[in-house]
């Protein structure tokens, strides 16, 4: 059962990672709304794509149950609440790998 641990800690920090794409997902949305970033710089561009492809999937499947409500999206919340979730069990599955 101690071997599930490293296994456990991998996913664990991958969803960290995971939750830092959707806060900068997030945040990018902002500053291009308010013009303070130029989707024209290819840098800018190329981050905004590959973050957009990372978490688009997961925020479409949300917005299929929860409407926008006056133009507020959401469903980046749900998703940021949903990953704290399974880290928050994560760490349980893991201390009870630890003690038992």
């Amino acid at each position: 059962m101690v071997l599930l641990v490293p296994i456990v800690n991998v996913i664990d920090i991958i969803l960290g990672l995971y939750w830092w794409v959707v806060i900068i997902s997030v945040v990018m949305s902002w500053l291009v709304q308010f013009n303070v970033i130029n989707t024209q710089n290819r840098f800018v561009y190329m981050l905004g794509s590959a973050v957009n492809q990372l978490t688009e999937p997961p925020l479409r499947q949300i917005r299929r149950y929860v409407p926008v409500f006056g133009g507020l999206d959401f469903s980046p919340i749900l998703l940021l609440l949903g990953l704290y979730l399974v880290r928050e069990y994560l760490g349980v599955f893991r201390g009870w790998l630890l003690t038992g």
